[in-house]
């Protein structure tokens, strides 16, 4: 009975996927066509790819097409790998989550109050980053003098906020405890282990094959990205990698061949109110209502994605060179894959309408505030304006592809709004006391 069962329900299960693999090229395909979208997508169900291509060019002045294999640098997708790292001595006893910051480098501020679980966290209070310095010529030793004269913006553990100095010193310590180079540790505790022969860290001087050229825009198009120092850019940042390394990686994750259960558990636990685990965060609220850990990364043109849906099966990965939103296009992959429908992405004509008709919508729709002021509409501040492609839908001025609807219900009142991202529909309700303030007309 079981396998007849099984004889019925194999080629309803192989159109299912053939069917959500179309709709995932279909997405991508717009992506190149609207958004001009340059790098590498992996989409992957129980480890069976539904869809694995490469778009674009990874080097536009020779012309040279991206392919599955090119490399790209993934930003802060490197934080897991960072983190991995810390883990793994803490499993061999040389660390521990609580030591802290001045066993390392007695000479920081605040050093006794700052712990390697604070750091892991994102809880240490240490500044966002140190752009100016990452791409500046200076050495390792005057770079980590200037990023000690950096203030801290609160107090150690008293509440959390991104940083990537945090993971910056995170190398500089398994540096110390493993007495070899961050990237020799990474290559041979990680990246040799897990069959990830294409990952590596980036450094100023190796040739390394088939990676890609990054590239920002600029108002007069793209331009090649800045000089980065990668001997100093490191821990937050640095690692490159395929597509196919990092699903290969994806599936290692779900077992102990790199990390023990203990230590997953830590790096996959969130420790604070913004959901942030050891190199990634935990469920964020873009999760699609499923169980989800993740990282995206960006820097100078580089945009990556990182997306687990552990109980689903589900990877989604997403590389560009050319400052494409992969967190956004990641974001619609998920969706599909997921089974949502999903609007593709579609050129945005600026409509000539009736200003009067905007007072209408003026309002706070959950987290979402409408704003109206000399004769424009804005969204949640007077930063983004929403530009009119109907009497009712609006796109959004710096990202055409989040678009707003008004809906209009029984009573002629404008109280609902459908929010577009990625081709992602979202219902949110006009608050209550807001309904009070516009009835019909």
């Amino acid at each position: 009975m079981k396998f007849i069962l099984f004889i019925i329900l194999c080629p309803m299960l192989v159109f299912g996927q053939q069917n959500t693999s179309a709709k995932l090229a279909d997405y991508m395909q717009a992506q190149v066509a609207i958004n001009h979208f340059s790098g590498t997508v992996l989409v992957s169900k129980d480890a069976v790819p539904l869809l694995k291509k490469a778009y674009g060019l990874a080097d536009y002045e020779w012309s040279i097409p991206n392919t599955v294999d090119t490399k790209f640098q993934l930003a802060s997708v490197t934080k897991q790998f960072t983190a991995t790292a810390i883990l793994q001595l803490v499993d061999r006893g040389q660390l521990s989550l609580d030591d802290k910051l001045s066993r390392f480098f007695p000479d920081y501020p605040k050093a006794d109050s700052v712990s390697i679980h604070q750091l892991l966290s994102h809880s240490s209070g240490l500044a966002m980053g140190f752009k100016e310095i990452a791409v500046s010529s200076i050495s390792n030793d005057s770079a980590y003098a200037a990023i000690k004269q950096i203030p801290y913006v609160f107090s150690p553990g008293s509440q959390s906020a991104y940083s990537n100095i945090g993971y910056y010193l995170l190398a500089k310590i398994i540096e110390k405890v493993s007495g070899e180079p961050y990237a020799t540790f990474l290559k041979k505790n990680i990246f040799e282990k897990a069959g990830m022969n294409n990952t590596g860290v980036s450094n100023n001087d190796s040739i390394v094959s088939k990676m890609a050229k990054v590239y920002c825009h600029s108002e007069h198009g793209l331009i090649r990205n800045p000089y980065i120092n990668w001997q100093i850019n490191v821990g937050h940042d640095g690692v490159y990698s395929t597509v196919e390394d990092l699903a290969r990686w994806d599936s290692l994750l779900y077992g102990t061949a790199i990390l023990s259960a203990e230590m997953k558990k830590k790096m996959f636990t969130a420790h604070n109110a913004e959901n942030w685990g050891y190199g990634f965060i935990i469920n964020p609220f873009y999760n699609h209502g499923h169980q989800l850990i993740a990282h995206d990364g960006g820097f100078f043109g580089t945009m990556s994605s990182f997306n687990r849906y552990t109980d689903d099966k589900l990877f989604v990965t997403v590389l560009s060179n050319n400052e494409s939103l992969s967190h956004m296009i990641a974001y619609g992959l998920s969706a599909i894959a997921l089974g949502k429908e999903v609007e593709l992405p579609y050129r945005h004509h600026r409509a000539a309408i009736d200003s009067t008709l905007y007072k209408r919508y003026v309002g706070q729709y959950g987290q979402v505030q409408i704003l109206h002021r000399n004769g424009k509409l804005y969204y949640n501040d007077t930063e983004t304006e929403l530009i009119p492609e109907s009497d009712t839908k609006f796109f959004r001025s710096e990202d055409n592809d989040r678009t707003i609807e008004f809906v209009k219900d029984k009573m002629g009142t404008y109280n609902t709004i459908i929010l577009t991202k990625a081709g992602v529909k979202e219902i949110l309700k006009r608050n209550t006391q807001e309904n009070k303030k516009h009835p019909a007309k």
